[in-house]
């Protein structure tokens, strides 16, 4: 059993349910094996997918998999997730579910912390200390969400 056969059998279930496998992990666990799938989409409000969307990916994928050779006689384990908040920005689509959030990031100018304001045209623009910069996605190396834990709803719905 490999990644690249699991993403392969399931990427088009995921697919119909509007949804992408950002990646899949196979990991032993004991006598079983935990297949890991990740997953991204722009959700209801374009900011990446809801439970509901997780569940009904999760119900196709589990069927899809349960039917297919591949997985073979071995003993499994399937758990199907969300991207994570903790996982690096790398193209547009990334930034663009994000908007909003708080992102520390890397450029060849150093490194910026802001909140996204919006992502069009391969450009990020961001409110930094309450000015908006603008900066081209490829000057940008590592770009990570911080965690927000006091942050409010209101502030989250503006």
């Amino acid at each position: 059993m490999e990644s690249a056969t699991i993403t392969s059998l399931v990427a088009p279930v995921v697919a119909s349910c509007g949804l992408e496998v950002d990646r899949v992990e196979i990991l032993p666990a004991g006598t079983r094996r935990v297949v890991r799938i990740f997953l991204d989409g722009d959700g209801p409000k374009g900011r990446g997918p809801s439970l509901d969307e997780i569940a009904e990916a999760t119900r196709a994928i589990s069927t899809v998999l349960d039917d297919a050779p591949a997985m073979g006689s071995h003993p499994w384990t399937l758990e199907v997730s969300s991207r994570g908040a903790s996982r690096p920005l790398l193209e547009e689509k990334h930034f663009r579910r994000n908007t909003g959030r708080l992102v520390a990031l890397s450029t060849d100018e150093g490194r910026v912390v802001g909140r996204i304001v919006r992502v069009a045209d391969e450009h990020l623009t961001l409110d930094v200390d309450g000015a908006e910069r603008t900066l081209p996605l490829q000057r940008i190396g590592r770009a990570q969400v911080q965690l927000e834990l006091n942050r409010s709803l209101d502030d989250e719905q503006e």
